[in-house]
């Protein structure tokens, strides 16, 4: 592993390393913020950030102003790639041309369809893999949260559904709820996972909802002016599972507020505040 980036902020640092990941088959980029109390040398809880399509981890570090919000609460805050990896073009990773599909959209799916199933594992690597480098190299508890934005959004939501216990808290910025039934996931799960779409329930939180044995309350915040908001997102769908189901969500919209994070900023405070509940 190697560290890439490093500055001072608030109080703590914000950091990039770059790490071989043996579930992607590449190096790996990872932004880590160690708040104050971490640099003094207390074991701190984890919030794992997931960003959207055609982000890296450097749109979160660098644009949702979470660094202050970790330093109060004493969280360390880590922002992984959203996909693997090889722009040299030296390890054979898939991708595709458009931005949606490839490089920078791994879906936080492990594919299991070729030429994708040689590299995209991300599911492995964020569920297990990132957790057990981040426990084993920074001063981190194992009490962790999970968060994200739009196909992170998703990424979060279904992650916590997959492996109950072990996240104490997980939210959402206008989250893709349901890719079964939008077009960004039909297209990201026919490639990654197969035709066959009774293979995509495993990876899609609407459909997780019914069988979860575990009850995290859901947070889900999305703008009422975002132009993926009817096609792409359909949290009402998000609504009538939990409904059904009696899981506790808490889904707000807001007026005025788009898909960016101008969006994702005004309202992170409050997604910390709901972590550091779940976190202690």
């Amino acid at each position: 592993m190697e560290r890439i980036e490093h500055h001072a902020c608030f109080g703590g640092r914000q950091e990039v390393w770059r790490h071989a990941s043996s579930s992607l088959g590449c190096d790996m980029n990872v932004g880590v913020y160690l708040p104050p109390a971490a640099l003094q040398g207390q074991r701190c809880g984890v919030l794992y950030w997931l960003s959207g399509l055609s982000c890296t981890e450097q749109n979160f570090i660098t644009k949702a102003g979470a660094q202050q919000h970790a330093a109060r609460h004493g969280l360390i805050v880590v922002a992984p790639d959203t996909s693997p990896r090889d722009e040299a073009g030296r390890l054979g990773v898939a991708d595709d041309p458009c931005y949606d599909l490839g490089m920078g959209a791994g879906f936080y799916v492990d594919a299991s369809e070729a030429p994708w199933s040689a590299h995209y594992r991300m599911q492995s690597y964020v569920a297990q893999e990132l957790p057990d480098w981040v426990e084993a190299h920074f001063p981190a508890t194992e009490a962790r949260g999970i968060c994200g934005h739009s196909m992170g959004g998703h990424g979060a939501l279904m992650t916590a559904l997959r492996h109950p216990g072990r996240y104490r808290s997980v939210s959402a910025f206008a989250p893709i709820v349901a890719p079964s039934q939008v077009p960004w996931g039909r297209k990201a799960f026919t490639a990654y996972l197969g035709a066959q779409a009774d293979r995509w329930r495993a990876w899609d939180a609407v459909e997780l909802i019914a069988g979860a044995t575990e009850r995290l309350p859901l947070l889900v915040d999305q703008g009422a002016d975002d132009p993926f908001l009817a096609e792409q997102l359909r949290p009402q769908l998000l609504r009538e599972a939990c409904a059904a189901a009696g899981h506790a969500l808490q889904l707000r919209v807001h007026a005025g507020y788009d898909h960016s994070y101008y969006f994702v900023a005004s309202f992170l405070g409050e997604h910390f505040e709901h972590h550091a509940r779940g976190l202690g």
